[in-house]
């Protein structure tokens, strides 16, 4: 856990008090993959709050699960985003033990249950398209644990600011500004933009999630000394790394050993 970390946003009180497994605690050598159902309860058995990624079916389904392409965890060649939710609820997670599946967003909130906090990644094509951002909250409406939503989109996160402001939303950076994996749209003013939080008037982050080999810099820096905004730190591999990152964010998004 960090040391002394600032007042998290009214309401929030646990945003920071604990660390976050990312994509849940997993290790794909003893079967438990990322972003799955045992990764999560391996999570809760721990007590870390969990961090999950979602993206949406061909139908407009709210999936966990990372990457915009299947086969690193599925061995299946092909985009995520081109099948539909019936053909993606049959796909086995490649060495998953139990012969693992990919979980919809509403099953991975049956079996968290509020046991402990969900830090909702909403993955983005970077096209101005709400859909997903609207389909997570309609599933999360009777939800009674406590969550939040980020996404590296600034367009994700300031349609949230300005269609569900009650929602806890914070933006996730890196000094280079990343977008998409494959570079769609990734003019230089739009690096600049994301890389200095420029979007911020737009945005109006409750946090800011950031890379951790990019800290320090200075625009978590301005926003932690002179909002009081909670920084967490991702994705920090090792006690040494989280030792190095303790003085400039509130709490660590990890994976890989014990926090």
């Amino acid at each position: 856990m960090m040391s002394s970390p600032l007042s998290p946003p009214a309401g929030a009180p646990w945003l920071t008090t604990r660390p976050i497994a990312h994509r849940g605690l997993h290790d794909r050598s003893a079967g438990v993959i990322e972003n799955s159902l045992d990764a999560a309860r391996a999570a809760i058995d721990g007590g870390y709050a969990i961090e999950c990624d979602v993206q949406d079916s061909a139908d407009g389904e709210a999936f966990v699960f990372h990457d915009h392409d299947l086969a690193r965890l599925t061995g299946r060649a092909g985009a995520f985003c081109a099948l539909r939710a019936d053909l993606l609820d049959t796909l086995s997670l490649q060495d998953a033990q139990a012969a693992g599946r990919i979980p919809r967003l509403a099953d991975f909130l049956s079996l968290v249950a509020g046991r402990v906090p969900l830090v909702i990644e909403i993955k983005s094509r970077f096209d101005g398209n709400p859909a997903l951002t609207r389909r997570c909250l309609e599933i999360l409406g009777d939800y009674a644990g406590p969550f939040c939503v980020k996404s590296f989109d600034p367009q994700i996160v300031a349609w949230l600011c300005r269609d569900a402001p009650h929602i806890l939303r914070g933006i996730v950076a890196d000094a280079a500004g990343s977008g998409p994996p494959d570079g769609t749209g990734m003019k230089r003013d739009g690096c600049l933009a994301r890389g200095h939080l420029l979007h911020f008037d737009e945005t109006r982050p409750d946090f800011v999630s950031w890379k951790a080999a990019d800290l320090p810099h200075a625009a978590p820096f301005l926003c932690r000394s002179l909002r009081g905004m909670p920084i967490l730190a991702w994705t920090v591999r090792s006690p040494d790394q989280a030792a190095d990152v303790r003085a400039h964010a509130d709490q660590i998004v990890f994976e890989g050993f014990g926090a």
